[in-house]
């Protein structure tokens, strides 16, 4: 094993994981991916061509993705 693979696995639990958005904001910054995610949508079924696919359609799609995802690490999924 690499000495220095070693150090990183022994020095690990004592460093703290600060993800880059905090959980009081997940919420709002889910809301505002589906929202956007939302308007894109609209903005691609207005006007549908193969031009607007990489312009309003995946950014529509990703925002959506990305949203939801936030949305349940906010909210928490009850099954």
């Amino acid at each position: 094993m690499d000495s220095s693979l070693y150090e990183i696995w022994h020095t690990a639990p004592g460093s703290k994981f600060e993800p880059v958005i905090g959980k009081g904001s997940q919420f709002f910054v889910g809301f505002v991916l589906l929202l956007l995610g939302l308007g894109l949508t609209g903005g691609f079924a207005f006007n549908r061509s193969l031009v607007n696919i990489p312009v309003y359609g995946v950014p529509a799609g990703l925002a959506i993705a990305f949203g939801t995802v936030y949305m349940f690490c906010a909210v928490g999924v009850y099954v």
